[in-house]
C-alpha cells in the first residue's frame, strides 16, 4: 500500500513518515502544492494525505484539479480549520475524508485502514480469504488449512505484498505494478525484487495460494472467506 504525503511542515513529515512506515505503508513526500499534484497525476498511489495550507498551490485546489481530470485517487485531508463549511467544501471537491490538527497518529492509520476497507469491501485491520486473515496491526499472517493453523510473522516487504495482493484477489498484478505499490519512491524497485518476495511468502502460506501467470505476473487465487 503506497501513500502520499502532501505536507510543507518538516516537523510533522517527518514523524509522519517513521509513524506510517511501522505502520506497513510505503509512502511518499511531497512539501510544496506543485510538486504534490504532479505526484498524484503521474504515481500510482492507494491513498493521499493532502494539507490544504500549502506553498506554491493550496491543497484545496489541488484537489479539485484532481477531480476535475478524472483523478478519483482517495484523499484524506488534514487541516487546521475548523469551521464546518470549509469541511463541506471539501467534501464537495472530492475529500474521502478529513481529519483536524492536531491528532494522533492512531486516528490517521485508522482512517486510511477505514477507507482502505470501504474500497475493497473488507474489515478494517484484518484482511481475510477462504484460508488466510493477515492481520494489520500485528503484520502477521495465519493460514488455516481444514481445522490445522499456522501463523507466521511477516517481514515489512512481505506484509505490503501480500496485502496489496490479496486486496487485489482475482486479478493478473505485474512485477512492476507490485512494485509501484509495495516500494516508495526512493526505493530501489528492481522487480525482481518481487520474485525474492514472492518465493518468501509461497514458503510461508503455500505454493497454491499464488499462481505464476508467465509472461504476465503473479495472481491470488484464494477466494473470499
Amino acid at each position: 500500500m503506497r501513500l502520499l504525503v502532501i505536507e510543507d511542515d518538516q516537523a510533522l513529515v517527518e514523524t509522519l513518515k517513521a509513524d506510517l512506515s511501522k505502520a506497513g505503508f510505503a509512502v511518499d513526500i511531497a512539501n510544496n502544492g506543485l510538486d504534490g499534484e504532479y505526484l498524484g497525476d503521474n504515481e500510482p498511489y492507494d491513498i493521499v494525505i493532502l494539507d490544504l495550507g500549502l506553498p506554491h498551490k493550496p491543497g484545496m485546489e489541488i484537489l479539485q484539479s484532481w477531480r476535475s481530470r478524472g483523478n478519483a485517487v482517495p484523499v484524506i485531508v488534514l487541516t487546521s480549520r475548523d469551521q464546518w463549511y470549509e469541511r463541506v467544501d471539501g467534501f464537495k471537491a472530492g475529500a474521502d475524508d478529513y481529519l483536524g490538527k492536531p491528532f494522533h497518529i492512531e486516528e490517521l492509520i485508522a482512517r486510511i485502514r477505514a477507507l482502505v476497507a470501504r474500497k475493497h469491501g473488507t474489515i478494517a485491520n484484518f484482511i481475510r480469504s477462504a484460508s488466510l486473515t493477515l492481520n494489520e496491526d500485528e503484520q502477521r499472517v495465519t493460514l488455516d488449512l481444514g481445522g490445522s493453523r499456522r501463523d507466521h510473522a511477516l517481514t515489512g516487504t512481505e506484509f505490503r505484498l501480500l496485502r496489496y495482493m490479496m486486496l487485489n484477489r482475482g486479478k493478473v498484478l505485474s512485477k512492476t505494478n507490485l512494485s509501484e505499490h509495495v516500494y516508495d519512491h526512493a526505493s530501489d524497485r528492481d522487480s525482481n525484487l518481487i520474485e525474492v518476495y514472492i518465493r518468501r511468502l509461497r514458503e510461508k502460506i503455500g505454493n497454491k495460494l499464488i499462481l505464476t501467470k508467465r509472461g504476465q505476473g503473479y495472481v491470488f487465487n484464494d477466494p473470499a472467506s
